[in-house]
């Protein structure tokens, strides 16, 4: 499992190693695994680290000690290397005299602006030691123009820790920000490298092991790798049947949107339960195309057994029905018209688990605020509808978290991909959860295994080509059988 940790605990560990060591071991540890890197990056974009052309941009602080130590080592491999100093006053002592002993030079941008941005337009490799993890609110003006003409140039952009100017804790972006192909981490990833928007400037994320001692207990996020979710998905024992397998309810469509009801029942049979009981006004054409599908027209209180429930998909304005599902006393998903449907007082009042699975719209809805700060502020959001419907809550997007009811480390999603963002893409996620959560997962651990699950079934129908949702829901075993090894 991927962990990643605020700002403030990585400084706690820091300061801890910083004791044990020797001065300067630790930052010495970190430049080493940075010029690595760049190393392997250049070989792959001018063909040699020897003879390459090297720009560093280097604030006052040690992510620019980080960056002037890096530059250093690759001169000594023959590389030209410049470093532009924002604030040369204030810039890294030590760094500023390994990178002079190798051969390589300096600029102040302040005094020579044009020669620092030509010198970036003819960079094959740009380092960004900017502003560290400490930095709040995107650039200062005197960085814009360096992180425009790195953004203009040809060069390969390698942000030191993190881009410069995102929110390392919340990965929002407020401002001007460095947009970089790799991010080199150090220790352990930090919140903003995991979520969007920020994650979206970070490029590819490299973590290299400089022997922090991080607490077992304390990490801001987790992201489920394959080995992880493999653990939690049900397999069948000998003696199973389909009720030990768990039924799933899927209370879902309407006279309007029919196809919903398809959809989730798609990917609830897809998701591990033995079956699956659907009731609603969309029985014809759920039974039509899968006839599997044991179909119901008694409502919810009397649609048999049923481990856990799906409601809310395509529902229109069918209140009473989602009321019949929060009152039952077993897991229930709620999702789409659902949320806006549910009573707050209900969800609350459950002892059951219960999984919330908005959008950002949906979610801006329950929080009353603008969509686009639910967008800007993921991690925050899902914390605060969690904490204040007493549920579990997966914030679908481009990112999709899982926050549980009681607080703890937030689950991020790593295998989603743009083309989920399709027409009911969302109902197939909320069947196969909802599957999931009847084969006995927690709330938590049904959203986090159904959500990787998805975003790799999208991958898989997609295949850098359009895909609709029944293409995801029929790619679903594919990434079952994928992430189990088989």
């Amino acid at each position: 499992m991927r962990t990643a940790y605020s700002v403030e605990t990585v400084r706690n560990a820091e300061r801890e190693l910083m004791a044990r060591l020797p001065e300067g071991a630790l930052m010495q540890r970190a430049a080493a695994g940075l010029a690595a890197a760049c190393a392997q990056l250049l070989g792959r974009v001018a063909g040699r680290v020897y003879g390459s052309r090297v720009v560093l941009l280097v604030g006052s602080g040690d992510n620019g000690g980080d960056a002037l130590y890096a530059g250093a080592r690759l001169a000594r491999r023959g590389a030209g290397v410049t470093a532009v100093l924002l604030a040369p006053e204030r810039a890294h002592g030590g760094g500023l005299a390994a990178l002079r002993r190798a051969g390589g030079r300096t600029l102040d941008a302040g005094a020579a602006p044009a020669a620092a941005t030509e010198r970036i337009a003819r960079a094959d490799l740009v380092l960004d030691g900017i502003v560290g993890i400490g930095g709040r609110g995107g650039l200062r003006k005197e960085a814009v123009p360096l992180a425009d003409a790195a953004a203009r140039s040809r060069a390969a952009v390698v942000a030191v820790d993190l881009p410069s100017g995102v929110d390392a804790d919340t990965g929002r972006v407020p401002g001007d920000v460095v947009r970089a192909d790799l991010t080199v981490t150090f220790g352990a990833h930090k919140p903003g490298l995991l979520i969007d928007p920020a994650r979206e400037y970070a490029g590819s994320v490299r973590l290299v092991d400089i022997g922090l001692p991080l607490p077992r207990e304390g990490a801001e996020l987790e992201a489920l790798q394959h080995a992880d979710v493999a653990r939690l998905l049900p397999v069948p024992a000998a003696e199973s049947d389909k009720y030990r397998r768990g039924v799933v309810g899927i209370a879902a469509g309407s006279a309007r949107y029919p196809g919903a009801a398809v959809l989730a029942v798609a990917g609830a049979l897809r998701g591990g339960a033995g079956a699956v009981r659907y009731v609603g006004p969309a029985g014809d054409a759920v039974i039509a195309r899968f006839p599997e599908t044991l179909v119901s027209d008694r409502g919810p209180q009397r649609a048999g057994r049923v481990q856990a429930w799906v409601v809310g998909p395509g529902a229109g304005d069918d209140a009473a029905t989602v009321a019949q599902v929060l009152a039952a006393e077993v897991p229930v998903l709620i999702d789409a018209d659902g949320l806006r449907l549910a009573d707050a007082d209900a969800v609350r009042a459950r002892r059951a688990p219960t999984l919330m699975t908005p959008h950002a719209g949906e979610a801006a809805a329950l929080l009353g605020v603008a969509r686009e700060e639910v967008e800007g502020n993921r991690l925050a959001s899902v914390r605060e509808l969690a904490a204040r419907y007493g549920a579990t809550v997966l914030l679908k997007g481009s990112t999709t978290l899982v926050a549980g009811a009681r607080g703890g480390p937030v689950r991020v999603n790593a295998t989603g991909t743009s083309w989920l963002a399709t027409a009911g893409s969302g109902d197939v996620l909320s069947g196969l959860a909802g599957s999931l959560l009847a084969a006995g997962l927690s709330a938590a651990d049904a959203g986090s295994a159904g959500a990787y699950l998805h975003g790799l079934a999208g991958r898989f129908a997609a295949q850098g080509a359009p895909a609709g949702a029944h293409d995801v829901a029929e790619a679903i075993p594919r990434a079952w059988r994928d992430v189990r090894g088989e």
